[in-house]
């Protein structure tokens, strides 16, 4: 469990600190970035929040708020709390089009930063529980790696970065967005800044 944890928040600080990132759009208080290695695609969302790094930190490491600003959690309940700083979540998400609905197991881990000018970190990833294998009414996906990465800017404000990982399992509820024919990532960034503020 050491391990996952430690392995948790080490890939998203690897992803985070990845060289090459692209970006492609910039809104008031949102850009959004992607970075593609070989079949993976990575994007990174950019939001620039008026609330201080802490109060984001305790807002977004508990993702049981996250139904209300992110519409792709459909549920969202806690599976095991393996400690002060990691739970265990099973995540449902609504069907979009064509598709089953979507599950989710996942580790989310939560760090402090240990000296000041280093984010607060909040990274996730799927795991295997015994205690809850795929069901036939969802497709059970994958998180590789994601998370948020909270920088303080002044006692007042904070850049929220949110990272993914896509693998196939989340690139349904992406392709749409990436080709600019859906908004739904600015969509969300603009829910969380609003549910943060």
């Amino acid at each position: 469990q050491a391990y996952l944890s430690y392995s948790n928040i080490a890939a998203l600080t690897h992803l985070a600190g990845k060289p090459g990132w692209d970006i492609t759009k910039t809104l008031d208080n949102v850009k959004i970035w992607t970075h593609e290695e070989g079949a993976v695609l990575s994007f990174k969302v950019e939001m620039q929040v008026k609330v201080p790094s802490h109060v984001a930190f305790s807002l977004l490491s508990d993702f049981s708020l996250r139904q209300r600003w992110d519409r792709h959690f459909l549920t969202c309940e806690v599976l095991q709390a393996v400690s002060e700083e990691e739970k265990i979540y099973h995540v449902t998400s609504a069907p979009t089009a064509g598709h089953q609905p979507r599950d989710f197991v996942i580790l989310v881990s939560q760090r402090q930063p240990c000296q000041p000018q280093e984010p607060y970190t909040v990274a996730v990833r799927s795991v295997t529980l015994r205690a809850v294998p795929p069901s036939p009414e969802f497709c059970r996906s994958e998180i590789l790696c994601a998370g948020f990465q909270i920088h303080s800017n002044s006692s007042s404000s904070c850049t929220v970065c949110y990272f993914n990982q896509v693998t196939s399992g989340v690139m349904p509820y992406l392709a749409a967005n990436l080709t600019g024919s859906s908004k739904s990532i600015e969509d969300t960034a603009l829910e969380c800044i609003k549910f943060l503020e």
